[in-house]
């Protein structure tokens, strides 16, 4: 972190705008400070007491005029609340980006702030935005080496990033052989902090060709625990709905579950993406089985039939892998003895 420059800064473009910051800044106190693109107010702002603001109380502000500094905007943005940060983003050049962020001391403060202030022209004909802020905290990262264990990936993360909160360990759906770790952390900034640290690749976390993102709500989906739906309830007359194929064949995940349980390995976590469709109505799935105490996820292809337009066939690509996952470990749906087979893709439709 370095404090708001003072020399050189005003001797480019925009110069005018610049000094007025200066002398507004030298004026009323304010401390503005720099930080890898960002200049900063607050976090926390003068006699604040207590504790940050909780989630949904920083907003998003868009399509800024590039010439506009924080001597027009703080004051502008703490006259609907009182503020406990304002970040700025900031070019090389010294003009901003055309975004900030403003963070109030409670949730009516930003509520405030989009009610008065979305499209409040800062300058005569240029409408800005105001929106809630998503507040991301979460980060994938994906390409860590398979030997890496979550404590390892956790002690590491805490050495070179700031607010690390939790860190859990995935097969890599993209990368054969590798991880991918969910990190989240306790803000939306050292979340953003931390993305550009490791982005930057100076941390060496063991692993190849490794990418960092925010998380994304697709994959943190897939990442959960598969949950099968209750059956569905009998109805009057005594008489059952139609029970839908997938119900014949959950067994297999029953008994996946309840093998892992009793082996302690923990629950099986199932990454399903479809890479064919023919047209007479055959998916090809890629599955991935992740078993928190297995060495080595599990990995293959599956053919399955698409039961409707809103099924999309993931459901009987699980079952399948299931299947496959239980002749692995020696299991069988069937009354009798079945030997342990070798992992391969189902053949159905092929």
């Amino acid at each position: 972190q370095r404090p708001l420059p003072l020399q050189t800064w005003t001797n480019s473009i925009n110069r005018a705008n610049k000094k007025a910051l200066l002398a507004w800044a030298k004026e009323t106190g304010i401390k503005l400070v720099q930080v890898n693109g960002q200049r900063r107010y607050g976090a926390p702002p003068p006699g604040w007491v207590g504790h940050p603001p909780p989630p949904g109380t920083e907003v998003f502000i868009g399509k800024l005029p590039q010439d506009v500094y924080e001597d027009v905007l703080i004051p502008l943005f703490q006259s609907v609340g009182r503020l406990y940060e304002f970040r700025l983003m900031m070019t090389f050049s010294g003009l901003n980006r055309g975004f900030a962020y403003a963070k109030y001391g409670d949730r009516r403060g930003a509520r405030e702030a989009i009610a008065a202030l979305h499209n409040y022209q800062v300058k005569e004909g240029w409408p800005i935005v105001v929106c809630r802020s998503t507040e991301k905290c979460e980060l994938s990262v994906d390409g860590l080496a398979a030997s890496m264990g979550r404590q390892e990936m956790e002690d590491t993360l805490r050495r070179v990033t700031e607010g690390v909160l939790r860190v859990t360990l995935h097969a890599s759906p993209c990368q054969q052989q590798a991880q991918l770790a969910v990190v989240r952390y306790s803000s939306h900034q050292a979340a953003a902090m931390a993305k550009k640290t490791l982005m930057e690749g100076n941390v060496e976390l063991g692993g190849l060709e490794m990418r960092v993102d925010w998380l994304k709500p697709d994959l943190k989906q897939k990442l959960q625990p598969y949950k099968e739906k209750p059956p569905p309830k009998r109805v009057q007359g005594g008489k059952a709905p139609l029970v839908p194929k997938l119900v014949t064949v959950s067994p297999a995940l029953d008994r996946l579950n309840a093998l892992c349980r009793r082996q302690h390995l923990g629950t099986p976590v199932f990454l399903t993406k479809c890479v064919q469709a023919t047209s007479s109505g055959w998916l090809k799935f890629w599955c991935r089985v992740v078993i928190p105490g297995c060495p080595v996820p599990f990995s293959s292809f599956a053919w399955v039939r698409q039961d409707g337009p809103c099924q999309g066939g993931h459901e009987e690509a699980k079952v399948a892998v299931a299947l496959q996952v239980l002749q692995m470990l020696g299991e069988s749906l069937l009354a009798g003895h079945v030997n342990p087979l070798p992992f391969q893709s189902l053949g159905a439709g092929s």
